[in-house]
C-alpha cells in the first residue's frame, strides 16, 4: 500500500511537471525596409491545485474501509468454521445411533 502511495504522488508530480508549459510565438511581416505588421502570442496552462486535505480524508476513509473488510472476513471466517463445526458434531450424533 506505500508503494502505491509513493507511486501515485511520483505520477502526480510527473503529471504536474508536464501540465505546465508557456509557449510564446512571434510572427512578423516585413515589405521592404518596414515592418507592416507584428503579432506575439503568448500561451500558458496552469495546474489544477491539489487539496491536501481532501486527498488525507480519502486515505483515511480508504484505510478505515480497509480495516472494516478484514473485520468483516475474520467475523465471516469465524462464523464458516463454527457451522461447519456444528455440522460435524450433528453428522456424528446421527450416524452414532445408527
Amino acid at each position: 500500500m506505500k508503494k502505491l502511495m509513493v507511486f501515485l504522488a511520483a505520477m502526480v508530480l510527473v503529471t504536474a511537471t508536464a501540465c505546465m508549459e508557456k509557449k510564446t510565438e512571434s510572427t512578423s511581416t516585413v515589405s521592404g525596409t518596414e515592418t507592416v505588421s507584428s503579432s506575439t502570442t503568448t500561451i500558458s496552462t496552469t495546474v489544477p491545485t491539489v487539496d491536501t486535505a481532501t486527498t488525507a480524508a480519502a486515505k483515511a476513509e480508504v484505510k478505515e474501509a480497509g480495516h472494516d473488510a478484514a473485520d468483516a472476513a475474520r467475523d465471516a471466517a469465524h462464523a464458516t468454521g463454527t457451522a461447519m463445526e456444528t455440522a460435524g458434531k450433528e453428522i456424528q450424533r446421527k450416524t452414532k445411533k445408527n
